[in-house]
């Protein structure tokens, strides 16, 4: 028994030997690292110290503070950043769909400033800019070196005042000046039309209005139609979309779901993730949808034609979106200011991530450039059938009601021709959208 004792004993001593012997260094090593922080916030309080009194003008201490939190952030990534409280009050007003401005939304990548994509029917989207656009100068002035927060502020002005901004344009040799006149944006976020029986839903934005807008015009289109049995399918236009809010990106994904997981986001603890997912009811009935994208669709827009794809509820028609797949937090700080910081990163239901990829369509169709596509020599050279052979039987018996038929398809044709023209790739997901329809039985 006393051997049992001492052998027990004699084990709980030498397993405190081992625990602190393990334990003794990580606590040595967490000291250091403690250690290492305050000397580093000594030498932030030394430097700010010496500006303060061996500057050569006087500096304003709030703007020098605001300066190094917004360079602490801005050196993460090019999506967290500090928000001064005029900043943080124009964001709140944007997620609503009014604010002044240019109505481009930017990002900054390798020290340029990057246009992600204009807002449709904006002063930026009249003047002609476009996705992936490098704006270098603002009335003259550089933007190099300058943070995102501090390039916007030089964008900034008066309503109906003039600005211009220098491009540089893969695909142009030499940067050039656009003039634009900065106004009240009001965005419309949700912008809805029938083409046959078919209704395609333009989404500009993921504001808070983006969700009630859809089911509401959606549910005026179907009316229309004269009820969803005569609806063919749906056109999701998310094209140069910049995002927004991730609870409307959410929604209007479910939207569309039965069920099933619609995004999910990931933390740097794991236990912090979160997933949602889709409830029962599409407002559609299941009928045949297609997604178009390209490479101003970002965040939001990306995640609700992630979910869409992988839930093989639509075909993703276009070229790959922009990848921002990450999510930033809106965090109040004192001072009525606000910190944007990264906190997690989206994935889609089948587990990719769209940071840095994006999403890549089911099928890839570029926008053409205005006259690439048909020829005019063709379109002038009258069409060669049957009936313009000399001497063909000619059609005596057809029905009135055959050639009403005809004459309606016609139409059809000519409306389609005419989509082309305007816009190559929406009437391309037309044509897909009718062909999915045919080989549904026509639902």
């Amino acid at each position: 028994m006393r051997k049992h004792l001492l052998a027990a004993m004699a084990g709980i001593v030498g397993g405190i030997l081992i625990t602190t012997q393990v334990a003794a260094p990580l606590i040595a090593q967490e000291q250091d690292r403690e250690q290492s922080v305050y000397q580093q916030l000594d030498l932030f309080g030394d430097v700010f110290e010496r500006i303060r009194a061996q500057y050569v003008n006087d500096v304003d201490t709030g703007e020098l503070i605001q300066a190094a939190i917004n360079g602490m952030l801005s050196s993460l990534d090019p999506h967290s950043s500090y928000l001064a409280p005029e900043d943080y009050e124009d964001m709140q007003v944007q997620t609503r769909g009014a604010f002044g401005g240019l109505g481009i939304e930017i990002s900054q990548q390798d020290g340029m400033v990057r246009v992600i994509a204009p807002i449709d029917d904006t002063p930026a989207d009249d003047a002609g800019v476009e996705p992936g656009d490098v704006i270098t100068h603002v009335d003259g002035e550089s933007l190099m070196g300058l943070t995102l927060p501090d390039a916007v502020e030089l964008m900034r002005g008066p309503v109906g005042s003039e600005i211009i901004i220098t491009i540089v344009r893969e695909g142009e040799r030499e940067p050039f000046d656009l003039s634009i006149i900065r106004d009240t944006i009001r965005i419309q976020a949700v912008r809805t039309r029938i083409e046959g029986d078919i209704v395609v839903m333009r989404l500009t934005t993921f504001n808070e209005q983006t969700y009630d807008t859809l089911q509401s015009e959606l549910d005026e289109a179907v009316d229309e139609l004269g009820g969803i049995d005569n609806l063919r399918g749906v056109v999701l236009d998310m094209r140069n979309n910049p995002g927004g809010l991730l609870m409307q990106a959410i929604r209007v994904s479910d939207a569309f779901l039965e069920q099933g997981e619609i995004v999910s986001t990931r933390a740097r603890d794991n236990a912090e993730g979160e997933r949602h997912n889709a409830t029962a009811g599409d407002l559609i009935e299941g009928r045949p949808m297609v997604v178009l994208i390209n490479g101003g669709s970002a965040s939001a827009s990306e995640i609700v034609a992630g979910a869409l794809q992988d839930h093989r509820r639509a075909v993703v028609v276009g070229t790959r979106s922009f990848g921002k797949g990450s999510v930033q937090s809106l965090i109040p700080l004192r001072g009525d200011g606000a910190m944007r910081l990264t906190t997690s990163l989206y994935y889609t239901p089948s587990g990719r991530s769209i940071q840095a990829l994006g999403v890549a369509p089911d099928i890839v169709v570029p926008q053409p450039q205005r006259g690439d596509i048909g020829d005019e020599d063709d379109e002038a050279r009258p069409p060669r059938t049957e009936s313009s052979l000399r001497g063909a039987i000619g059609q005596q018996d057809i029905s009135d009601d055959e050639r009403r038929m005809m004459e309606e398809e016609e139409r059809a044709a000519e409306e389609v021709a005419r989509l082309r023209d305007e816009d190559y790739q929406l009437a391309y997901a037309l044509d897909i959208l009718r062909g999915l329809s045919a080989m549904n039985g026509g639902q």
